[in-house]
């Protein structure tokens, strides 16, 4: 199988000579990786990674010096010393509290109010744009409230419709289009193709035998399947305990 090629995205990769790795193994275990990037004209990550290949580490004696850079007990580094906060020193924000006690640098930088971006600011559409919904009605943006998830943000039409004529919606009942008249034109949502049930009401309609009794004769089925299964299951369990 040939090498999938990188249509031109990505550099050529460039193949290690013997002699590079000849001295990717002398240099590697007592210098840093970055001297011998240098050294070799390569990468720092392709040093680490052909290392790795190779099963090279570092010397005990470069470990223990000053080059590794590590932490040791007992031991601090001066550039370390220096730049810790030293006895008596005062915080630039003590005895400050609140937004106040921001930091200039870090008040530059955060978000400010109404501020959008990425997705969001891709995404954004204006109060009164309209859109149909995954269940198939029109809805209406109403607010950018931040405080309110975005989805509801968005108000169906035909309950906007309604409300106009009607009012508040009462506790426990919903608006909802009259059989047959459900549409997602702007101009044919009116008063006259709209009831206002309760959930009741709605739960009954939605019942599989008002939608299709083939449809309600196979729900019918299925429980009877289900209840037959939880049986034998059931008296099984109890056989193998017995």
């Amino acid at each position: 199988m040939s090498a999938p090629k990188s249509r031109n995205i990505l550099p050529p990769r460039r193949a290690w000579t013997p002699h590079e790795l000849c001295r990717l193994r002398e240099l590697y275990p007592d210098l840093l990786a970055s001297t011998v990037a240098r050294e070799l004209g390569r990468p720092v990550e392709a040093v680490y990674r052909k290392a790795r290949e190779l099963g090279l580490c570092k010397t005990e004696a470069f470990i223990a010096s000053e080059l590794s850079r590590r932490i040791k007990r007992g031991h601090q580094s001066p550039a370390m010393v220096a730049s810790r906060f030293q006895p008596g020193s005062r915080p630039w924000n003590k005895g400050v509290k609140g937004s106040t006690g921001m930091h200039p640098n870090t008040r530059a930088t955060q978000f400010k109010k109404g501020q959008m971006r990425g997705a969001a600011q891709h995404n954004y559409v204006p109060i009164g744009s309209e859109r149909i919904c995954a269940d198939g009605y029109l809805e209406r943006k109403m607010t950018d409230d931040p405080s309110i998830y975005p989805a509801s943000r968005w108000v169906a039409v035909h309950r906007l419709v309604w409300i106009a004529a009607h009012g508040a919606i009462p506790a426990g009942h919903v608006v909802v289009f009259q059989p047959g008249k459900k549409t997602v034109k702007l101009h044919e949502i009116t008063v006259d193709r709209l009831s206002c049930i309760t959930r009741a009401e709605l739960a009954l309609r939605n019942h599989p035998r008002n939608k299709s009794p083939e449809l309600a004769r196979l729900v019918q089925l299925k429980g009877a399947i289900t209840r037959q299964v939880n049986r034998i299951a059931r008296e099984s369990g109890e056989g193998a305990k017995a």
